[in-house]
């Protein structure tokens, strides 16, 4: 016998998405110049991906935050920028996201494998994406990147690549591919780009790129998609080859 709950489910799933009022949409859309970069129709199909986040993700609020219906449309809007050309199929895989009013401290264990020592403490963050769990801002900084659209800097995107990231695993910096880019191509010229700002950061110079980009590749590639829709021509600068791959990839 099919579960009532998982009825419910699947008719939320085909059950048309709300409309997004004229008003509320024209206000976040004078907002932020994030948005005058696009044309009447990507504004339209951002419309529609926004108002299928909004229907299938759950939004609730911690740390004493008050959760507006504005946060949730800015926050929407934001997750579907970079999924314009890839589909709403690419935020597939979770449903909950966190809002915090600031940044938010969570608990690390650190396991030094040569010495076997275990730590713990207490990381500040301004964002996280759990593999198939939730998405976890802070709206101060998402309310700063609205603000200041092009400094190189937007949370929500950061995070958003991260879960494209997770879409066929663990976070290793390669989201899955379109068929116009190919496997070996995304990993020379993203590690080629890597391996070079790695060095620079190690050598003590200052880089056009955040230095944070070489934690890791899965944080590279967060970084650099941040760039791409917050500042581009830094990107393209700093980093071309990496500017033409994520053109392809995002649009």
């Amino acid at each position: 016998m099919i579960g009532v709950r998982w009825l419910a489910r699947l008719r939320d799933a085909w059950r048309p998405p709300d409309r997004i009022a004229d008003a509320d949409w024209a206000r976040l859309l004078a907002s932020s110049r994030l948005f005058d970069r696009l044309d009447a129709t990507q504004r339209g199909h951002l419309r529609e991906l926004s108002e299928r986040f909004l229907a299938r993700k759950r939004f609730s609020a911690a740390g004493g935050h008050v959760l507006e219906d504005a946060h949730c449309l800015a926050i929407a809007a934001l997750a579907a920028l970079p999924v314009l050309n890839l589909g709403f199929e690419a935020l597939a895989g979770w449903r909950e996201v966190i809002v915090y009013p600031g940044e938010f401290r969570v608990r690390r264990t650190h396991h030094d494998e040569e010495s076997g020592v275990v730590t713990e403490g207490d990381e500040a963050l301004i964002g996280e994406a759990w593999e198939r769990g939730p998405l976890i801002v802070s709206w101060a900084d998402i309310a700063t990147d609205l603000e200041h659209p092009f400094d190189g800097f937007n949370v929500v995107v950061h995070e958003i690549a991260h879960k494209l990231d997770m879409l066929d695993g663990a976070a290793d910096g390669m989201p899955p591919l379109p068929a116009t880019i190919a496997r070996r191509e995304w990993i020379h010229t993203m590690q080629r780009a890597y391996d070079a700002l790695a060095a620079a950061v190690d050598r003590g110079e200052e880089t056009a790129v955040d230095p944070y980009a070489a934690e890791s590749a899965d944080e590279f590639f967060a970084v650099v998609s941040e760039l791409h829709f917050s500042d581009p021509a830094t990107l393209a600068t700093a980093m071309p080859g990496v500017a033409g791959l994520l053109r392809r990839y995002y649009g």
